[in-house]
């Protein structure tokens, strides 16, 4: 950081000499020993550096009332001074002096511009980031064309200072193309416009971006925030896309894909992924994912597939939530003799429920006296 202060005043001093910029003629005694003390300046030893900033320092203090001239050189050695400073390590003091530097008169308003910059990044190397966030918004706003790095420096900072709102806003004035925007700089994005609450800004940004992403992070990301600003539908269609292109793979993402699709309203497609990876393997055949594929059919409101899937789910559990339920579908969809039979089980089973469900059935009282009957007729002939 100190070599840049150090550029920039060779530069300045070019000019002073050669006369091409509009500002006060300085002396040529001036001159020489600005040039001297740079030189010095430049040979880097500790005792040097301490010696050209006090010299600097003392002749910035001495020309402070003087002529236009004066103040000028007065602003010169506070940019040596500053610079010296900054080569030890005293950024707070190199800040100051940068700042004291920004406000001469006497001097081009492009360098007093390029001073506060310098001053940003020294009250950002000395921890004060909310004045290095101050002097860096007034360089931007000063500066035309602003500098796509400053402008991205200055969102950082922001963030940094958790000004979440001030963020977003140079943010979304930014004028690049999102996708050209670095790994880094997209997730400081990102992150931002979350804390922000402007979600429908980063789910805006991930999609742009998801043309050209395989990190199933990302996708992942996308779907939740699609999800969270009230879209189920929106991030199933993401998960299914990236499912589709193999970003997404597995069990648990063959999961949640099914699960978005039943939150999203298509329950058909979540039952149809269902099937495939209980065909291929990918998910175990057990209860909970057959009781989940029944349960993505009967949202579906696809009755044979539906009732088939829960009466799997009821015979191999034996349990009388799943056999009530079967028998409920059943009684609903008018499959009269399917329900009687999962609801006697389910009663079989202890679902009290059930038999008000088997009441409402029209033939249910003539079933259950003909098993009566049945069982005392078995009764009789095994008695005799």
């Amino acid at each position: 950081m100190s070599r840049c202060l150090l550029s920039i005043l060779s530069v300045v001093l070019l000019l002073v000499s050669s006369g091409v910029q509009a500002q006060p003629a300085l002396p040529g005694s001036f001159i020489r020993d600005l040039q001297s003390l740079e030189a010095r300046l430049a040979e880097a030893p500790a005792e040097v550096l301490v010696e050209v900033q006090d010299k600097a320092r003392r002749q910035a203090e001495r020309l402070a009332a003087g002529n236009v001239a004066d103040r000028w050189a007065r602003a010169l050695y506070l940019q040596l001074a500053a610079g010296a400073a900054a080569r030890q390590g005293e950024h707070g003091r190199a800040a100051a002096w940068l700042d004291a530097a920004a406000g001469s008169d006497p001097a081009p308003a492009a360098w007093r511009q390029a001073r506060r910059r310098e001053a940003a990044l020294q009250y950002r190397a000395a921890g004060r980031t909310a004045l290095a966030v101050e002097r860096l918004t007034r360089w931007l706003d000063e500066t035309a064309p602003p500098a796509m790095d400053e402008r991205w420096r200055l969102i950082a900072w922001l963030a940094e200072l958790e000004r979440w709102e001030a963020a977003a806003a140079r943010l979304e004035a930014l004028d690049a193309a999102s996708g050209a925007w670095s790994a880094d700089r997209r997730a400081l994005a990102l992150s931002i416009y979350r804390q922000a609450g402007r979600e429908s800004l980063a789910l805006a940004l991930l999609r742009e971006h998801l043309e050209r992403e395989a990190d199933p992070t990302q996708w992942r990301r996308a779907a939740a925030l699609a999800q969270r600003l009230g879209d189920p539908g929106l991030a199933a269609a993401l998960w299914e896309v990236g499912w589709q292109r193999g970003h997404l793979t597995g069990k648990e993402d063959l999961l949640r894909l099914a699960r978005l699709h039943l939150a999203g309203g298509t329950p058909a497609r979540a039952a149809e992924h269902l099937e495939r990876g209980l065909e291929d393997g990918v998910l175990a055949i057990d209860a909970r994912h057959r009781r989940l594929l029944a349960t993505a059919w009967e949202a579906a409101r696809d009755h044979g597939r539906a009732l088939s899937a829960w009466e799997t789910v009821a015979r191999e559990s034996e349990r009388a939530t799943d056999w009530l339920r079967l028998g409920q579908l059943a009684h609903g969809w008018g499959e009269k003799a399917l329900a009687g039979r999962a609801l006697r089980r389910a009663r079989a089973l202890g679902a009290e429920e059930a038999e008000a469900w088997l009441a409402t059935l029209p033939d249910a009282a003539g079933e259950d006296a003909s098993a009566i009957a049945d069982q005392s007729e078995s009764s009789v002939q095994t008695g005799a």
